[in-house]
């Protein structure tokens, strides 16, 4: 029994769960759905389903709610204020302070993405996923509506990894829902980008032998010859989930689709013009009483429901064939989300689309900014995980981090610097979770920074204000004058995010040119920047590292390289990496007293090395130490540690090492102490969570006797062990200790 493609009323699904893998690494689909303008509460988790217990008027999801019913609801998502920075911090990983488009310009359509920038796309096709994207872009070309052009190769999703593509690149175009073209990928050889225009219509769907007679397409002579946009759209992606589904099965390659439809963004009337539109609320006694922008809000709204449907359907089925034999949902993330919140109108007031918050799209107050979002991965999200299937997730989740979770999921890096953080962990139930301090938005009406239950806003025309968005929902009770301390360093870590920035302020990306043992605050041994188009430059930026670059300092020779910073250095986020394929070694050696700032993260690749010389080490996250990475030296850190390398305490006196946060050292990690008497050697003003190995040298003059104890590392707390055989280390010169685990101390007693 073959399953319909689409209906206008309610289309429900059967999940299937005979190819849950409990060890199969985690490695899966992705199939991401993204709407246009639906507020928080559209959904029945948010508001719906209650108001449909107490006999008030509501919208149908019922796809979505089941959706819920089986994975995450997060009650605390977050996308933008409006539709393209949505997009933008989307795609790239970078929140409206530093991504290009930080607002609504009208030139984001020519120049929003940058060839520099990673996105989605470039990120997910680079780890070996089949990539597709269809509905709104929103970059890209020209508004034209009979002969829209390429205007910028740089921005299209076909220059950022995206191989199967059907949609709009201009925003404008997608302001109707009845566009009589569209663009399309796999194009001609010869075609501009890669995107080759083709009409908008459902007739290659109609002879398709695995589509059914529907009302849609052949029941329905009235059916427009321009079809609605995101049938289209949603029919496009159907074929590409059938089809790679049945590819995942045959070769194991994975596949990463993302719809993004216009619903329900206005104008609202063009649905009306659609036979049988509102079929879904034939039978609802409140339809015929609500305003005609409300019934055509809902009747959108349920209709893409419907066409989700039928995407999640053909996850259980992929060939179509009535047997789920071949289905691949344990095996497939489902992601749903907003861009924004919902707008002001009858669909709010009379459905309470965005949940009850205060203000709307375009605003910086919750019903602006927090948006629906749903995860549903049955193999990892289920009753017997640590997260229950179909419950409420209170954990802050904003749009930038879907970038790096997918990465990580993938099994591949995040792009270096990116204002998001994974949420993969999780999601899975394992690993550690890193942790996000706060996230920040702009709008037309101020900027904001939350930091779990207090939220800043901070705008031109009134005080700050202050909120407790866990007692204080609506955000109507300013208590800014109860917290003056809490509000003075909120805003200076708002501020410091760029959200103040004039329009077309972003970060830039430099790479390291000098030659070896070349001085870091040196501008010509560093590449400048250029974002140009069609003979226009956007911007530009050079000279030495500043807290806006993106640095990259890497080896692509054959010998071993280094960077002498004899100055301060400040990034956004910086990286050094060495010659894997060559394993030449990439070093930055800190000048003795010179201070490393990487607002976002310090990323230590594999050969690389960062030297220290009694100087600091600060980012308000991280430093992070890959596999055959090392950091060295002696001075201070202010940043959570993660060591998957090694960290080698050395200096010309007595070692020591003092890190203002968190230690954390995987199985592969090592950590190298240099012994010279009762002096601890690294201090953790954190927690240490200890794995992979312990070694030790024994400073000149220091001569231990039997019984000597030597405390290593001091921790506010510490947690696991070092994995060396029988709690034991022994020196390169052979002298034997024992390790000693103590709540907030590691210690060494020479045997």
């Amino acid at each position: 029994m073959k399953l319909p493609l689409f209906a206008f009323g309610l289309v429900l699904v059967t999940i299937s769960a005979t190819r849950l893998i409990a060890d199969q690494p985690a490695r899966p689909n992705i199939l991401y759905l993204y709407v246009d303008d639906m507020g928080w509460g559209s959904i029945g988790p948010n508001g719906q389903l209650a108001r449909q217990a107490k006999g008030l008027p509501y919208v149908r999801t019922p796809n979505l709610d089941l959706l819920a019913r089986q994975g995450l609801n997060f009650t605390r998502g977050y996308g933008c204020h409006v539709c393209s920075p949505a997009r933008s911090s989307q795609q790239s990983g970078f929140h409206q302070g530093h991504t290009y488009a930080d607002r609504n310009d009208p030139n984001n359509a020519k120049k929003a993405m940058r060839a520099d920038d990673i996105l989605m796309g470039d990120a997910l096709s680079a780890a070996g996923y089949v990539t597709g994207y269809w509905g709104k872009w929103g970059y890209g070309g020209s508004k034209d509506p009979v002969r829209p052009v390429i205007e910028n190769i740089q921005t299209l999703p076909t220059s950022h990894g995206y191989k199967y593509v059907l949609a709009e690149l201009h925003h404008v175009r997608a302001h109707t829902f009845f566009q009589p073209t569209l663009w399309s990928a796999p194009a001609a050889s010869q075609a501009v980008g890669g995107l080759e225009l083709i009409p908008n219509s459902l007739a290659r769907y109609r002879d398709n032998e695995t589509y059914p007679s529907t009302p849609a397409l052949q029941s329905h002579s009235d059916y427009p010859e321009v079809a609605y946009c995101d049938d289209a759209y949603a029919f496009a992606a159907l074929d590409f989930v059938r089809e790679q589904g049945q590819n995942y099965n045959r070769s194991g390659q994975p596949f990463f689709g993302l719809l993004a439809v216009q619903i329900p963004h206005a104008p609202f009337g063009e649905i009306a013009t659609l036979p049988e539109w509102d079929r879904a609320y034939a039978t609802d006694p409140h339809f015929s009483s609500l305003s005609d922008q409300t019934r055509q809000w809902a009747a959108m709204v349920t209709r893409i429901d419907a066409h989700f449907g039928n995407i999640l359907a053909a996850l259980d089925d992929p060939n179509n064939d009535g047997d789920s034999s071949d289905s691949i949902v344990e095996d497939t993330l489902v992601v749903f989300q907003s861009d924004n919140g919902g707008p002001a109108g009858k669909n709010n007031s009379e459905l309470d689309a965005n949940g009850g918050l205060r203000g709307n799209k375009g605003k910086i107050q919750e019903g602006g900014i927090r948006v629906p979002l749903v995860m549903r991965w049955p193999a990892k999200i289920t009753a017997d995980s640590k997260l229950r299937a179909g419950t409420d997730c209170e954990k802050i989740v904003d749009v930038t981090d879907l970038l790096p979770t997918f990465c990580e999921l993938a099994g591949v890096p995040a792009p270096v610097g990116i204002d998001g953080v994974s949420i993969a962990p999780t999601l899975l139930g394992r690993g550690h979770q890193r942790y996000r301090d706060f996230i920040v938005h702009e709008a037309s009406n101020g900027q904001s920074i939350i930091r779990g239950k207090y939220k800043l806003v901070r705008s031109k025309s009134t005080p700050l204000k202050l909120y407790d968005l866990d007692a204080d929902h609506s955000e109507s009770d300013n208590i800014a004058s109860q917290h003056p301390g809490l509000v003075k360093e909120l805003e200076a870590l708002l501020l410091g995010e760029r959200v103040a920035e004039p329009k077309g302020f972003a970060n830039t990306y430099h790479h390291w040119i000098g030659e070896d043992s070349a001085a870091t605050s040196d501008p010509e041994n560093w590449s400048n920047y250029e974002y140009a188009n069609a003979g226009i430059t956007y911007m530009s930026d050079d000279g030495s590292p500043r807290l806006s670059w993106i640095g990259r300092i890497k080896n692509s020779g054959n010998q071993p390289h280094a960077a002498h910073a004899d100055m301060d250095l400040e990034f956004l986020g910086l990286e050094i990496a060495g010659n894997v394929t060559g394993k030449a070694e990439q070093a930055l050696i800190l000048g003795p007293k010179v201070g490393l700032l990487a607002r976002n993260e310090i990323r230590l690749a594999p050969y690389s090395k960062l030297t220290l010389d009694g100087g600091s080490v600060s980012s308000l996250r991280w430093l992070d130490i890959h596999p055959n990475a090392t950091l060295n030296g002696q001075g201070t850190i202010q940043a959570v540690l993660y060591n998957q390398g090694s960290v080698i305490l050395t200096g010309r006196e007595q070692t020591t090492l003092r890190l203002d946060g968190d230690y954390h050292q995987s199985d592969d990690g090592e950590l190298t102490v240099t012994l010279a008497g009762d002096v601890t050697a690294f201090h953790v003003a954190g927690v240490a969570r200890l794995g992979g190995t312990l070694s030790i040298e024994i400073a000149d003059g220091f001569e231990p006797a039997q019984g000597t104890s030597c405390t290593v590392l001091s921790a506010e707390e510490v947690v696991g062990s070092f994995a060396n055989a029988q709690d034991e280390v022994v020196s390169s010169e052979g002298t034997r200790f024992s390790i000693r685990y103590l709540p907030t101390a590691v210690t060494l007693i020479k045997k």
